[in-house]
């Protein structure tokens, strides 16, 4: 290390610095909050105007997001968003947070990441860190971001430095905050690696280096892999047990009595959000490029897949044993967000669910307190509202469909009112009267 670059990593243990934060979703505008509460100021960076105006306002658009966090950060100014990427010459460091989906046939889009590093590449200075947040596979960071860097005139490891390091963020989850998740960091390089070590101690408890990017970006899809995967055995065993009549979720709590060797996983109507349901299939595609093969990920990915489907053949069964048809059949979905506690409905089951019921004719409503409308999507377009719950409702319907169990979703009003309920997450297990089938 030389003398300049000692006292670039100086700089940064001293938190001197400022942070670009490219992304102001679920992931970048926590981030960039965190580095605020630990005295670091930071840019968020976004191509949406709305976004950028809610902020300079101190309104929060995320549901996980308190507005009020977002005015001290804006009162302190030391947070401020702009759609002016020019202003990435006023960072020291850049952090990447866009997305990552999957096109056509499960391949990896990695358009955004190149448009933000093109982005980048425009005002990319001497001494900038940047480091990639966005899932992907092994070698995205050195194969595709840093050559579009490089097209700068620039040279990584020389002029600027790279890094990754895998976002954590649960959204909805009360227990893990930002800066408690512990951070793992791998640098293209071991001074890269030790300007994103001190970068992250600013906003983050505990900071983790590994050896090299490509470690870090192998450690997030070994994360949502293993999460894919046994969440693919306990659907499978859902529907096994389903034709024994025996109850799943009273069988995953038997065997989590055990205090060693086995974790609970809980089935559901499918995957959802942004990285389950995509990002194993990043390591798919890429490991094919190597002749392997990944079928722990693909039958994974065929179960959670078949699940939506599954869960309108049973709400057709349930529908038939009360002498009704699903055609014209009035049927109201609790929850269509991906998870509990949060509006974002991405890749949400809730969502593939409503439009099959639509396709087959069903008269269908929604009530999810957090999702006030299902407009346009990536692959649906619904235009739907969220109903209110109430005692009228709930008696007219033929059947309620518990998709997500929505904190604030009033379930004594649903038990005792609805003639009948498909239970897709045990959330009705304390209303022993109510008239409840399981999916």
């Amino acid at each position: 290390m030389n003398a300049k670059q000692a006292k670039l990593l100086d700089r940064f243990k001293k938190g001197d610095i400022t942070v670009g934060v490219i992304g102001l979703g679920y992931v970048g505008l926590p981030l960039s909050l965190a580095f605020v509460d630990g005295g670091v100021p930071a840019i968020g960076f976004d191509i949406d105007d709305e976004k950028v105006k809610a902020l300079a306002n101190g309104e929060s658009y995320l549901s996980t997001v308190k507005a009020s966090l977002i005015k001290a950060a804006v009162k302190s100014k030391k947070f401020r968003a702009t759609t002016d990427f020019s202003k990435l010459k006023d960072c020291d460091a850049v952090i990447v947070c866009v997305p990552t989906p999957l096109g056509e046939f499960r391949e990896p889009d990695l358009k955004y990441i190149r448009i933000t590093g093109e982005q980048i590449a425009k005002t990319l200075r001497t001494g900038q860190l940047v480091v990639l947040e966005s899932t992907s596979y092994p070698g995205t960071t050195e194969d595709d971001l840093k050559n579009v860097l490089e097209r700068s005139g620039l040279v990584c490891g020389m002029d600027f430095h790279l890094a990754f390091s895998p976002e954590r963020e649960d959204p909805g989850n009360p227990d893990f905050t930002t800066s408690q998740i512990p951070k793992l960091v791998g640098g293209m390089d071991e001074y890269s690696s030790e300007l994103a070590l001190a970068l992250y101690k600013h906003g983050f408890k505990r900071v983790i280096r590994v050896s090299h990017a490509r470690v870090a970006e192998a450690a997030k899809l070994l994360e949502n892999i293993y999460r894919a995967v046994n969440i693919a055995l306990v659907n499978e065993l859902k529907v096994v047990f389903e034709a024994m009549n025996i109850d799943i979720w009273e069988v995953i709590e038997a065997a989590a009595t055990k205090p060693f060797g086995y974790q609970p996983f809980y089935p559901g109507p499918g995957l959802g959000g942004h990285c389950i349901p995509i990002d194993p299939f990043y390591l798919t595609w890429r490991a094919r490029r190597y002749g392997m093969s990944t079928r722990f990920i693909e039958l994974a990915g065929e179960i959670n897949s078949a699940m939506p489907h599954h869960v309108v053949t049973r709400v057709q069964d349930a529908l038939n044993q009360a002498g009704k048809s699903i055609k014209g059949a009035k049927i109201l979905v609790l929850g269509v967000a991906y998870k509990a506690g949060v509006s974002d409905t991405r890749e949400s089951p809730g969502v593939e669910i409503v439009d099959l019921l639509l396709g087959r004719g069903a008269n269908v409503r929604y009530h999810d307190p957090l999702v006030k409308k299902l407009g346009a999507m990536r692959k649906y377009d619904l235009s739907l509202s969220n109903t209110p719950l109430d005692a009228k409702l709930l008696r007219s319907v033929d059947l309620v469909l518990m998709i997500t169990n929505q904190p604030g979703t009033d379930l004594k009003l649903v038990a005792e009112h609805a003639p009948l309920i498909l239970d897709t997450r045990n959330a009705f297990r304390d209303f022993p009267k109510a008239k409840v089938l399981k999916a």
